[in-house]
């Protein structure tokens, strides 16, 4: 199983798509001291998952959500489950 993930960073005010297997360990890195993309934050924040069956689904999905290059898109995404969850 694999999850198509969203974290959001307050400070930078910005979203990042990514999948992976392990939310948990994955977060970790996100957080931790590294090169990439969200290095430039400490304060990432999971706001939204999906479940996958394969590898291939999440990375359908992700490039799916990332394609859509819009912020209002992704919000809409994370205040429907939201909603969903009574969150």
């Amino acid at each position: 199983m694999f999850f198509v993930y969203i974290l959001y960073s307050k400070g930078k005010d910005l979203f990042y798509i990514g999948i992976t297997q392990d939310i948990e360990s994955r977060m970790y890195k996100h957080l931790s001291n590294h090169r990439g993309f969200t290095s430039k934050a400490k304060d990432w924040v999971l706001v939204y998952k999906e479940l996958c069956n394969t590898k291939s689904e999440a990375l359908q999905r992700e490039k799916v959500i990332k394609g859509w290059k819009s912020r209002i898109m992704i919000e809409k995404l994370i205040n429907s489950v939201n909603n969903l969850h009574g969150n």
